[in-house]
């Protein structure tokens, strides 16, 4: 094992201690290290990084920068460690990734949407259905939340949801509203 897999395994390590998941980072890294032992590199450079980012070529922008994005905090730790180390800036590559604008569905919209889901030919799904699109709306959960709700979950007296192991592992109750 080189230094630079050993100083990634220790960097992994540190960072899932934090709380992060780093399952695409991970094995970006794993990847980069094993260019990086293929073409007999001891640290991380500035041109490395951007070689190995800028794989491979035709690919999309934001997909070359997400590349970099992880070998420049991997770049970070290794400072610490190594000064010769190069960070790759933050602008080096062009077209970062934009967040699209959410689209805010009117209370007719979602009406709209309700009522053409109790129309799916099973009834059981179309009422399912419906009960979910009312429930994102009405609160605010990610999919996946809502999906993940087990009856124990939802407090009616209490007028409460509570919503387990959320973004980054963590747990919230939401207040349900009398209506």
């Amino acid at each position: 094992m080189t230094a630079l897999a050993d100083a990634l395994a220790d960097y992994l390590t540190m960072r899932r201690a934090l709380g992060f998941k780093l399952e695409r980072a991970g094995g970006l890294l794993a990847d980069f290290v094993a260019e990086a032992g293929r073409v007999g590199a001891q640290r991380v450079t500035v041109e490395l990084a951007l070689r190995w980012a800028t794989e491979p070529v035709g690919a999309d922008p934001v997909w070359h920068g997400a590349r970099l994005s992880a070998v420049r905090g991997f770049a970070r730790y290794l400072a610490a460690i190594d000064p010769a180390t190069e960070i790759p800036p933050a602008d080096l590559l062009p077209g970062r990734s934009h967040r699209a604008v959410p689209y805010l569905y009117t209370d007719a919209e979602i009406a709209a949407l309700m009522a053409e889901a109790r129309n799916l030919r099973s009834r059981l799904r179309g009422m399912t259905y419906a009960t979910l699109i009312g429930l994102l709306a009405a609160t605010g959960l990610r999919i996946g939340e809502a999906i993940a709700l087990d009856r124990g979950d939802v407090d009616l007296p209490g007028a409460l949801i509570t919503v387990r192991n959320a973004k980054f592992g963590k747990s919230r109750q939401l207040p349900l509203h009398s209506s």
